[in-house]
């Protein structure tokens, strides 16, 4: 515990069932703060007070505030919630904004649970997703891009919001060797696909995927399928964007119809193209960004959500 510490802030909560979901079981979330924020919690009926110097203080209140906030949406926080929401502040705080204990819960509702943003990258690619019209997300690995953009499409699928999902990838690595290999095209372009089955299987039980793709209210096909057609009433996801060509980009994005949202993803540090062919991804961010209702996001290695180690790579690699 830190020798400077403020006098004592304590804050009240209104309903007791919220509050014990916030705190968790024998108060392990508190524990969790205390650890990662060092500070010193005690509860007592539905007061919280905390001890510790001013700026963790400050950061303190702000967790708990957004934690009371989630748990009023769900019936559980683990410890990676709590972990997520600390860094989340603690991200917000290092910008130098004024810390607020009003903040927006921004979320994803599908079949299998309720998704929060775990920073503050994700937090505005989701609301761009829920806003506007046609989003590019940009980033690194791990940093939840296409599990968001999937995740957002189930929701709107599974709400009547939009007929079907279609769900798009440039078979790039394929190649010439597509031809090559065993099976019929479907068996060939799938491990091309997996990523976005594997995000579709974290939203939706296993035979409901099946049921889906079968019922062809989700569609997941290699960029050249989508040439010539006119997406009415769809959630159109374009990933691995950074490895389509101009023309292709150019081609997929005048598909949009009707009621329709669009969503592309890619990592511009990832790109499999021959070395003068430019871009799509980068194309696009050149002609469209300045174009109302079209937003960019880009997400960091500070966004990544996956094993820690991941972000020190992505940071190490960058330079």
């Amino acid at each position: 515990m830190s020798k400077n510490l403020s006098k004592k802030n304590t804050l009240k909560f209104d309903d007791n069932n919220t509050l014990q979901i916030m705190c968790g079981v024998y108060h392990s979330n508190l524990d969790v703060i205390e650890k990662k924020l060092n500070v010193s919690l005690s509860s007592r009926g539905n007061l919280i007070s905390i001890l510790g110097n001013p700026k963790n203080t400050i950061i303190t209140k702000n967790t708990l505030s957004k934690l009371y906030e989630r748990a009023k949406l769900v019936n559980i926080i683990e410890e990676q919630d709590v972990e997520g929401i600390i860094k989340f502040m603690n991200d917000h705080d290092k910008n130098g904004k004024k810390q607020s204990n009003n903040y927006k819960n921004y979320f994803i509702k599908t079949p299998k649970g309720t998704i929060f943003p775990r920073s503050k990258g994700q937090e505005n690619l989701i609301k761009q997703i829920s806003e506007k019209q046609l989003v590019f997300a940009i980033g690194p690995a791990g940093t939840g891009k296409t599990f968001l953009a999937v995740s957002h499409a189930v929701s709107f699928l599974v709400s009547g919001m939009v007929d079907r999902i279609i769900i798009s990838r440039p078979a790039v690595e394929a190649g010439e060797k597509l031809g090559f290999l065993p099976g019929d095209f479907k068996q060939k372009v799938d491990p091309y696909l997996k990523p976005i089955y594997d995000s579709l299987h974290e939203n939706l039980p296993n035979e409901k995927v099946l049921k889906l793709v079968n019922n062809e209210k989700i569609e997941i096909a290699p960029i050249a399928f989508m040439r010539g057609r006119t997406l009415n009433n769809a959630y159109v996801i374009l990933d691995e964007a950074q490895n389509t060509s101009a023309v292709q980009m150019k081609m997929f994005l005048t598909r949009l119809g009707n009621n329709s949202k669009m969503v592309v993803t890619g990592d511009l540090t990832q790109i499999d193209l021959p070395s003068k062919q430019k871009s799509g991804l980068i194309d696009a961010e050149s002609n469209l960004k300045n174009i109302n209702n079209i937003s960019f996001v880009y997400l960091s290695a500070q966004d990544v959500v996956r094993h820690a180690l991941v972000s020190e790579i992505i940071k190490a690699y960058k330079k």
